[in-house]
């Protein structure tokens, strides 16, 4: 039997350390570096290849990562604490992972779950959801979906299921999928909306270079030179915000990535 509840802890301390070394602060960095918010997930899954291959991929995209292995251990953690996203597999060997839904329901509690399954019955996926579950992933899955469905379910969460999100004189139709500066329309390509949303669905996070990039381009990362295409699209997205009036929320912090502060 795995000893979870000791490799929780020494998981956390280690991502809690690396963190904190690679955001050692300079001098012109300083007071930039200490609001930066860490999304904390909590992955519940038996494979213990899988889960080491989530958390390895989600902690370099700044996520602080915890994992429990069966459905006790899932249940202890999401009772004692909070969590911005949980990852669960249904197959568990304890029992039912839909049972932790029920424990999250029952209990009032708030985090949002996006399910991981081999199972890809209907039935599965309608119950999952009817419990409360926000998304279902069916495995095998690529790594760059997964971020992107916790990030489309952060951002939900964060814009309280509002259709429009407004920051000063910035306005986004996130159904519409329009930006507007002082009721003024802003014509953006697909990958400047998607930036802009990203950024700002991580406000006042530090977004590194990396995560960007797959955000924007998913596997076909590797296939641009340098981050050539990234900081293109971030001069063209800062270019036509500035140009209609817009505050320049899009920060550069140097030798980590960007952040929107506002």
């Amino acid at each position: 039997m795995l000893p979870v509840a000791a490799c929780a802890t020494g998981s956390i301390i280690t991502q809690l350390s690396l963190l904190l070394q690679r955001y050692r602060p300079s001098e012109n960095l300083q007071n930039q570096v200490f609001d930066l918010y860490v999304m904390k997930v909590l992955i519940v899954e038996d494979e213990l290849e899988l889960s080491k291959s989530i958390v390895s991929y989600l902690s370099t995209e700044n996520y602080l990562c915890e994992t429990a292995y069966d459905f006790n251990s899932a249940v202890d953690k999401t009772a004692l604490y909070d969590y911005d996203c949980i990852l669960l597999d249904i197959g568990l060997p304890d029992g039912n992972g839909l049972r932790v839904l029920e424990f999250l329901k029952r209990n009032r509690k708030a985090d949002g779950v996006i399910i991981i399954s081999a199972r890809n019955s209907i039935n599965d996926r309608i119950e999952g959801l009817n419990l409360g579950a926000d998304d279902y992933l069916s495995k095998p899955f690529h790594m760059s979906e997964l971020s992107a469905r916790i990030a489309a379910l952060i951002r939900r969460r964060q814009f309280n299921g509002s259709r429009v999100v407004e920051i000063n004189e910035l306005n986004i139709d996130v159904t519409g999928k329009t930006v507007q500066v002082n009721d003024q329309k802003i014509d953006l390509t697909r990958r400047e909306y998607d930036l802009l949303l990203y950024l700002i669905s991580n406000r006042n996070r530090v977004i590194s270079r990396n995560a960007l990039a797959e955000h924007l381009s998913g596997e076909n990362v590797e296939i641009y030179d340098k981050f050539d295409f990234l900081y293109s699209h971030i001069k063209n997205l800062k270019k036509k915000l500035t140009a209609a009036g817009c505050t320049d929320y899009i920060k550069t912090i140097y030798g980590m990535g960007y952040k929107f502060e506002a």
